[in-house]
């Protein structure tokens, strides 16, 4: 026993009482290869050189970065890996504009930059990142990918599986526009430019990196953000880029709901959702892709132009945008049209609404992932609707209701859209606002002649009974429908 002791205490790591600042730095971990093994990889294209320039001459500094952002590239260079950031943070940066967050590239691979920091876990199936969590701000890793990769699509042409990882290089060749191809360097102050992209952003220019078709049937996705990165910078599109869109529009009905739904929350909170659903719609990209697209400005332009441009004020504003108060109001124009034909074929009034609804959900849910917490809130601040039109007693009591505030704020959208009378707003914004008694005296007023209950309280005759009734037949004029009940 005492033998085995010794050699243990004997083959210890030398380090292990060693102080940190005295050992021998750590040999980073062996960089990721450019191709998956026994797989074959097609010859890389012709790069241009890139050009390095200044960050300084450019106007950019390192203090514009997040901290977040500027110690997970100090980590990574400190490993021995090169790291850069990437995207629309460098492209907003130039263009004067606050980024909403940074995004990293690096030549380690996922597993390497998991182990380099505390909190971080690996995402993604079709090319695998890296999330980095420093308090509330997550900045997202990734791997540089190789040019070309034979990696698995399917018949159109979609690239189901990408991880296979490159150079720098063949990273900038695989993103999509030339102005999010820029590679920062905060800590050496540089920024590499390999595809032009900062000559495009002076001339305000989007242009696609490679072949347009195929990059769209790569990721068919790049059709809608090439869509919405135009509408949000203002820029031109590059003919070339722009032509192929209309053709392969059809290659949108293949990308699963989920993905959809996340590029299409993007665009409508870019803070410039209305442009961006006008950019869609002269493009021809608004039939086919989902049925919100299909009758969105068909329905009731004014009503979705009015909710567009208050969600665009708010998100320019800095404020949070709900999307279940976003997609209530989007699809309210398709649930009111069905509420109004299943009421006049006979149906209730509460009745009609909550089947219109169904039917709204149910043909959106084929094509876009609503989430069910989503699809709830949006059925209650629809059925609370009929309910604020009512202004009797029970205005005390919907006061109180969760959903209220949103209700209320979409009731303000309906009267501003002259869906219906604007005194109605008015109403219960003075409701909201008023003590227990100017309450009391709103709602007298409102009721008028139907009393403190809220409905009519005169008497009705005693009806007799005929013959049909007292043989289980109902009587003449009873049971029809197509009267609106009052809202419970």
């Amino acid at each position: 026993m005492f033998n085995r002791l010794f050699k243990w205490i004997a083959g210890r790591p030398a380090d292990r009482d060693t102080p940190a600042a005295a050992r021998a730095p750590a040999r980073p971990r062996a960089r990721i290869p450019g191709r998956t093994p026994g797989r074959p990889r097609s010859p890389a294209p012709k790069l241009p050189e890139p050009r390095i320039l200044s960050a300084q001459s450019l106007g950019l500094s390192r203090q514009q970065v997040s901290s977040a952002a500027l110690r997970t590239c100090e980590e990574l260079q400190h490993a021995g890996y090169s790291a850069y950031i990437v995207g629309g943070g460098v492209r907003d940066l130039l263009l004067g504009r606050a980024p909403k967050d940074f995004d990293v590239a690096t030549d380690a691979s996922p597993e390497a930059v998991q182990s380099l920091f505390r909190r971080a876990r690996i995402i993604g199936r079709r090319f695998r990142i890296v999330h980095v969590m420093f308090g509330r701000e997550t900045i997202e890793v990734t791997t540089f990918r190789a040019a070309h990769t034979n990696g698995q699509t399917d018949a159109h042409g979609r690239m189901l599986n990408d991880n296979v990882f490159g150079t720098r290089e063949e990273d900038a060749y695989r993103r999509d526009f030339t102005v999010n191809a820029l590679y920062y360097d905060p800590i050496a102050e540089t920024l590499i430019d390999p595809m032009g992209g900062v000559d495009d952003l002076s001339a305000r220019l989007l242009r696609m990196i490679g072949d347009p078709t195929t990059r769209y049937r790569e990721d068919p996705v790049r059709m809608l953000r090439t869509v919405r990165f135009a509408a949000k910078l203002d820029f031109q599109v590059d003919p070339p880029t722009l032509q192929p869109i209309r053709t392969l529009a059809p290659l949108l009905e293949n990308v699963p709901p989920a993905r959809l739904f996340d590029e299409v929350m993007k665009l409508l909170e870019s803070g410039h959702g209305l442009a961006c659903l006008q950019r869609l719609r002269h493009e021809g990209l608004h039939h086919g892709i989902l049925p919100l697209l299909d009758t969105l400005f068909e329905t009731d332009e004014a009503f979705i132009t009015e909710a567009l441009t208050r969600t665009d004020t708010r998100v320019q504003q800095g404020k949070s945008v709900s999307p279940s108060f976003l997609f209530a109001s989007l699809l309210w124009p398709q649930v009111r049209v069905r509420w109004q034909q299943l009421h006049a074929q006979g149906e209730h009034l509460v009745p009609a609404l909550d089947q219109a609804i169904s039917e709204v959900l149910d043909e959106q849910g084929t094509k876009l992932a609503l989430h069910r917490r989503y699809q709830a809130d949006m059925r209650e601040i629809w059925m609370m609707q009929p309910r604020l039109e009512k202004r009797g007693r029970q205005s005390f009591t919907l006061v109180t209701q969760l959903r209220f505030r949103a209700s209320y704020d979409f009731l303000l959208l309906r009267c501003t859209s002259n869906e219906i009378d604007p005194a109605l707003g008015d109403w219960w914004t003075e409701f909201i606002d008023a003590d227990s008694s100017r309450r009391e005296q709103l709602v007298q007023e409102s009721l008028g002649s139907t009393g403190k209950s809220g409905r009519n309280t005169r008497k009705r005759r005693r009806r007799r009974k005929s013959a049909s009734t007292e043989n289980g037949a109902p009587a003449e004029g009873h049971g029809g429908a197509g009267e609106p009940p009052a809202a419970s």
